[in-house]
């Protein structure tokens, strides 16, 4: 279907020059029209040879997306599609790091830990703390607690308590550029001490320490030291200025401090930035510097300023629903201090004779359950209902979406055991990363085939899942050492009648000898691979190295990715595309991840089974029905000092959030005024205040991803003592009260 313009749209699409932000409510079409207006730039001919639009978004489906779409647009013209390059704001850092790692103190192979080494080296810093200071947090635990239980907290729950607080302070002070010895320096100037700002800062040392120690940096690490480069050389800054005279930043309601400073410089004063986001969709600001007022404070500065109100996506009523929730919110909320957490436009359904018109409209079809359940009551209640909706709805998207992963998986549990075909997207695995490794060390040795060492590896590899007696591992270990002290490889793989490092060998176990020409047959089958086109090297290996069908998948679809590099890129060898791999396998570039939800999960492949997964993670999809459930006190509190919080530990004094008051005593010893400003529970209050923000946007979310269905249900928590969340309530209230004919529909 041709796709026809907006009005709302068609502005945003006669941008020239100049700062411009977008306003874009849920469904408006953003995505694709930050693409058309990228492929606009490229097709009216302002770049120059080797000039790019940067194009910067925030998850690594986005990155795929829009390198897709803008390059579909370009090549219906005819033309190559080498003019842009989208990045995340991770690998963007990593762009500007890698090109100049010395200005950032980092030496030309520094490695990137992924998120998982990171948390090791964490818990370990933990651990150690914790053995030498076995007291030190004795003055937060609630004094009514009986000795016992005590011991108990102080084995089991004190190491995840500071594991979070080093986290979120470590983090924290990345976002403020602050080092563990500028935090050490303030806080040894101080006449009394800030107890877990000095916790905080000894654990972020020790975490530093080990980062160094492997020469290696963190993903917050990667984005400060790029504004760190891109300050340091202005010369350097200039070239990128030139390289990509057009900035065009997507999510930008989700834009952190050091983010909005990146671009901010690489556009310039004078530049051509455009920023496209919804405050109202912003949902990942809790302990970092992210916030949506960027985006607004950006809104009133741009030289244009522009909306995209009009949305096709959802009914009449479920707009209505989401628009009722802004109202609420701004008018109504009994939180004073949370009534900016949503702000207008409203969504508009879009004109009658619209290409993309609204789903058919029908109040029914929207439900706020109103009545008491218990946690498995109310699984067994969505479970039941999809049992009664599938059969007939074969053709029709559907998911279940969750607050936390861990409830995502009790649902997922009930829908295997009813047999209820379902998609599970909660958490991602290391698979992407094996496959990528193992393909990645095959194509790194045919880039450099005399290297010895590097065959080894490729042996490993190539055994990596034999898993023999101890007899069969030690042979591999020592085929594997023979091929490292291999001095001539040529003489191996292509032996002549007078040159066969093999037979030159002498060996005497026929084992080995066996291993080693077995293991020379399928090099060779792989070395007549070099010549052909990457993504078919990429796919003859996988047919050899895997056997189970989602590796063989994955190694499809890195396939893809590379063929769509090596388009690109045409001057780019086995080399750099090796990198590509590489990066992936390291998890470096978390941006081109490989999952379902990083590349691109769509909804529409999944007709007739029920999606299971986080609202967070159904940020930017879409189904025709859709189940929220959970909203109740817990999951989406107020604001009230009364309610429950996450991060409120049960066993800590004056219900204390411990990670908000240990960075409040930073920002103290940091801050030029008097130490004594500082007071205990502030912090705490104003963390309860800015997570029911984020909880309320996190619900319009989840409201505005449903297209034509919608049953949003609430539970009495695991004690049993959880109410309706009060944004609930007010919804339920609302919508019966508009159609009095439904107030019996809560079964």
């Amino acid at each position: 279907m041709m796709f026809e313009l907006r009005p709302k749209q068609q502005e945003v699409l006669d941008y020239y020059q100049g700062y411009m932000g977008v306003s874009a409510v849920p469904g408006s079409g953003k995505t694709e029209i930050l693409s058309r207006l990228a492929a606009r730039i490229i097709l009216r001919g302002d770049l120059e040879d080797e000039q790019e639009v940067l194009v910067v978004t925030l998850v690594n489906s986005a990155v795929d997306n829009f390198a897709i779409r803008v390059g579909e647009i370009i090549q219906q013209r005819g033309l190559l599609a080498l003019s842009y390059r989208v990045r995340t704001l991770h690998g963007l850092a990593h762009d500007i790091v890698r090109e100049r790692p010395a200005i950032a103190g980092l030496s030309d192979s520094f490695e990137i830990i992924d998120e998982r080494v990171a948390d090791q080296i964490r818990e370990d810093s933990v651990a150690a703390w914790i053995r030498g200071h076995p007291y030190a947090l004795e003055d937060y635990f609630d004094p009514q607690m009986e000795a016992g239980k005590r011991d108990w907290v102080r084995r089991e729950q004190m190491p995840r308590l500071l594991n979070d607080l080093a986290l979120s302070f470590i983090r924290y002070a990345k976002d403020n550029r602050l080092t563990p010895d500028l935090v050490r320096e303030r806080l040894d100037s101080l006449p009394v001490p800030l107890p877990l700002a000095e916790i905080g800062c000894e654990l972020y040392a020790d975490y530093q320490r080990a980062l160094a120690y492997r020469g290696a940096v963190d993903f917050d690490d990667l984005i400060r030291l790029a504004l760190y480069t891109l300050e340091q050389d202005e010369d350097y800054l200039a070239r990128l200025r030139w390289r990509w005279p057009y900035i065009l930043e997507d999510e930008a309601q989700d834009s952190s401090q050091l983010q909005e400073q990146i671009l901010r410089l690489l556009a310039g004063a004078a530049g051509n930035w455009v920023r496209v986001g919804d405050p109202n969709q912003a949902i990942f600001e809790t302990f970092t510097t992210a916030s949506p007022q960027f985006l607004l404070d950006f809104l009133e500065e741009a030289d244009f300023k522009k909306e995209m109100p009009d949305s096709g996506r959802s009914t009449r009523s479920i707009i209505k629903l989401a628009n009722h929730l802004i109202d609420w919110t701004n008018f109504e909320h009994p939180v004073e201090s949370v009534r900016n957490a949503l702000t207008k436009p409203y969504i508009q359904p879009v004109p009658p004779d619209d290409p993309q018109y609204n789903p058919d409209d029908g109040p029914a079809q929207v439900r706020l359950i109103h009545t008491k359940l218990t946690p498995a009551e109310e699984i067994k209640a969505v479970v039941d209902s999809l049992g009664s909706w599938l059969p007939e709805n074969q053709d029709k998207t559907v998911a279940v979406l969750v607050p936390r992963n861990f409830r995502g998986f009790e649902v997922a549990s009930e829908l295997k055991q009813r047999q209820i075909e379902y998609i599970e997207i909660l958490r991602s695995t290391a698979n992407t990363r094996v496959a990528a490794g193992v393909l990645g060390n095959v194509v790194n040795y045919l880039a450099d085939p005399q290297s010895s060492a590097k065959l080894s590896k490729v042996y490993q590899v190539w055994r990596r899942d034999n898993q023999g007696d101890s007899a069969e591992n030690d042979r591999y270990q020592q085929v594997a050492s023979l091929l490292r002290k291999c001095r001539y490889v040529e003489e191996y793989l292509s032996p002549q009648a007078d040159r066969d490092w093999l037979t030159e060998l002498d060996l005497q176990d026929m084992e080995i000898i066996d291993e080693l020409a077995a293991f020379r047959k399928m090099m060779q089958r792989w070395q007549g691979t070099a010549l052909l086109p990457i993504d078919q090297v990429i796919l003859t290996l996988a047919q050899d190295l895997f056997t189970e069908p989602a590796d063989l998948a994955i190694a499809h679809k890195l396939a893809v990715l590379l063929r769509r590099v090596s388009e690109t890129r045409q001057d780019w060898r086995l080399p750099e595309l090796t990198q590509e791999l590489a990066v992936i396998a390291r998890n470096e570039r978390r941006f081109l991840g490989f999952s379902d939800e990083d590349t691109g999960f769509n909804p529409e492949r999944h007709r007739g089974k029920v999606v299971v997964t986080t609202m967070h993670k159904a940020k930017g999809l879409e189904w025709d029905r859709v189940y929220l459930m959970s909203v109740n006190t817990y999951n989406f509190p107020s604001g009230y000092d009364e309610d429950t919080y996450i991060a409120e530990r049960w066993f800590v004094r004056d219900k204390l959030n411990l990670e908000a008051e240990a960075m409040a005593q930073m920002d103290a010893a940091l801050s030029q005024d008097d130490y004594a400003w500082y007071q205990e529970g502030l912090a705490t209050h104003q963390a309860r205040q800015d997570y029911s923000a984020e909880r309320l946007r996190l619900l319009y979310v989840g409201i505005t991803r449903a297209k034509s269905e919608l049953i949003i249900s609430w539970n009495t928590g695991r004690k049993g003592d959880q109410l309706p969340a009060v944004p609930f309530i007010a919804l339920h209230s609302f919508w019966n009260g508009q159609h009095e004919d439904l107030e019996g529909s809560d079964e």
